[in-house]
Parts: C-alpha cells; structure tokens; sequence
C-alpha cells in the first residue's frame, strides 16, 4: 500500500475551515482507493506570526520540504496589516514557495454546468471556457531586488520594487506551460509587456526559443493588458495563458470570476519535488467561524494533488466527479446561491462530497 507524508497548514481566518474539509476528502479518497497518509501540522502566517513570532519557522520550512506535499488553507487578515517586510503573513507564503522551490503556479478555471448564470458574463461568452494559467512563482516583482522603503536628504519617502527574470527561470516555466498545453488543446498564449518591459523582451526571446521544440503547439503572445480585456471578451479562445508572476496573480484572480467565484477555483504549485496546493481564494476573517466559505476550492486542490505529486489518478478523477455531481444535484454555498439551489454550510457541503464520493465508489466495486 502506498503511503503518503502531507503537511497541513491551515493558516489564518476561513483557512482553518476548508484545511479541515479538505483533510476529510484525503481521508475518505485514501480509504476508497487504497493508500494511506500521515498527517503533520503547522501554523504559518498571522497564526504562526502570533505564536512564534514569525510567519514561517524554520520547523515548519523543514517540514514542508521533506514531505510528500503540502496543503495550506489561505493566510493574511486585517489583524496583521499593522506589521511590515518579514513579519508579514504573506512573507510566509512566499517565503514558503522559495523553499520549496515551487517554480509553476497552475490554476485550472473551468465552468460547471448549472453555474453559468453566477458568472459576471453572458452565458453565450460562457461555453467552452477551459482555461490553465500557468505562472511563474518565485522570480519577478515580489522577489527582485533592491526592494523597500528608503527617504531622500528632503525627508521624501520613496518606495522601490524591482521586476527581474533570468533567461534559466523563464525557460523551465516556459517548458512547464508547453509540456501543460501539449496534453490540453494545443494552444498557449504568453503573456508580458514587451513593448514597455526589457523583462518582458527578454521573456519574449526565450519564450520563442522554448517554442521551437513544440510544433505541435500554437503560440500566440499577447500584451497583458489586452489578456485582460480578451478574457472577457473571448474567454473560450484560450486554453493555456503562459505569465509571470505579477501578471498571473492578477490575471488569475480574473479569470476565476469567470466561474462566478473564487471560491471554486483550486491551485497546484510545482517544482522538481514536491508540491504545494491551496485555494485560490484568501482567508476571508470577516466569514471565518460561521460556517459558510465555499470548501469546493480546498477540495478540488487536493484532487490536484493527488493528480500531479501522488500519482493517484483515480482518486483524483473520483473527487473532481463528486464535486460536479454534488453542483447538478442543486447544492451550493452561500456565495453560489438563489432561491431553487439547496444552501450547506462548509462542513454540510464536504459531507455531501464524500457521500457521492462513497457511493460512486460502492457502484464501481
């Protein structure tokens, strides 16, 4: 029997909520299909800031880097907005994909059927959207130095940040999007603003270079902020959206709306170890404790999991049909609701999951 060492971070706010659903789906998908987990947890963000003095310990680091994978929930809240550069809970994140070297941030924005009228566009512009954007993780703006605050000798405050890529880090994510798009539909759209950004030309160069081992891929380059404007305007037309850093995390926040809620969309970060998955959506502290945050992302991310770092394929096509099954069935959280769906709260919808889960299974066998 295969055995599987995950580490927990549940994190701040709803984060603790969806950790736990997800936690239960693993649990049930391992008793289902035959392989067993151990589980070690940790605090990491604001709850570690306030325990340990820090976001994220070298304890925890350590853990993460040895394991199979990680799971965080989400980390970040109003409560620590006081704090400043390395005390802050999202230094813990990024100083956690560092760590672990988890250069690609993939995140998959599909429309279930029946959810069409949540989203924000026109049902028509809806049909077909299957979108992958692939983004780059640990370079960019969130890591390029010089970075920080400093004042002139008028007493002036200046702030820096410093956009930087070599052609090594742009050419293994470029690599990760080709490989992606080859097993999808053929298509990538690049990313950048190389008519501003001598980062960007450089991307752009390197991207082409990469391009010249995938005929059977089609390129398409595409300025950021026209990405932005066609992916409403055309969502359906893309199938894999190549970016870096800065621009995917704004992009991809887009494009989750696509579905009608960031609380459906999941996300796999990856390197050449293990992998770290996580909702895309944020801690949300102002609906932590009441029961209501939509688990289906945290859900769907341990799918990924099992999908990308545990090879357990079968487990992984099990909840994704759960999930859509549990959506046609009418049930939804409350920020997918009207007045003919069935409303759970958190704990209700990870119960619905795992039932359908189990009964699938019961059938196959």
């Amino acid at each position: 029997m295969a055995e599987y060492n995950i580490v927990v971070l549940p994190g701040d706010g709803i984060g603790a909520e969806v950790t736990e659903s997800a936690v239960n789906v693993l649990k049930a998908a391992a008793k289902q299909h035959g392989f067993s987990i151990n589980l070690e947890s940790h605090d990491i963000g604001g709850t570690s800031y306030d325990s340990h003095g820090t976001p994220a310990t070298d304890e925890t680091l350590n853990a993460c880097k040895s394991a199979d994978a990680v799971f965080l929930g989400a980390v970040g809240g109003p409560k620590w907005d006081h704090l400043t550069g390395a005390h802050r809970p999202e230094s813990g994140l990024l100083g956690l994909r560092k760590a672990m070297g988890v250069y690609a941030n993939l995140r998959p924005v599909t429309i279930y059927p029946g959810l069409e009228k949540y989203s924000p566009l026109k049902e028509n512009r809806l049909e077909g959207v299957d979108v992958l954007v692939v983004r780059e993780l640990t370079g960019g703006l969130y890591f390029g130095q010089p970075k920080g605050e400093s004042k002139d000798e008028n007493g002036k405050r200046r702030a820096v940040d410093t956009m930087a890529y070599d052609e090594d880090e742009i050419r293994r994510i470029a690599h990760r999007g080709f490989d992606m798009a080859r097993k999808r539909r053929g298509k990538i759209a690049s990313v950048d603003k190389a008519n501003v950004l001598s980062s960007s030309r450089l991307w752009r160069d390197v991207v082409n270079e990469v391009a010249e081992e995938y005929s059977d891929v089609e390129l398409e380059h595409i300025l950021v902020d026209n990405c932005a404007m066609q992916l409403i305007n055309r969502p359906a037309d893309f199938d894999v959206i190549l970016t870096e850093n800065m621009f995917g995390d704004i992009l991809s926040d887009e494009a989750a709306m696509l579905s009608g809620s960031i609380g459906l969309l999941p996300s796999a970060s990856l390197g050449d170890g293990n992998g770290l998955y996580e909702p895309v959506h944020g801690s949300a502290p102002d609906i932590a404790g009441k029961n209501i945050a939509n688990p289906l992302a945290a859900i769907q991310s341990i799918a990924m999991m099992l999908r990308y770092t545990l090879n357990e394929a079968e487990a992984a096509d099990a909840i994704e049909k759960a999930i859509e099954e549990v959506i046609c069935q009418g049930y939804r959280c409350a920020d997918l609701a009207d007045k003919d769906d069935t409303v759970l709260g958190t704990t209700e919808m990870t119960s619905k999951v795992i039932e359908v889960m189990s009964k699938a299974k019961t059938v196959a066998s």
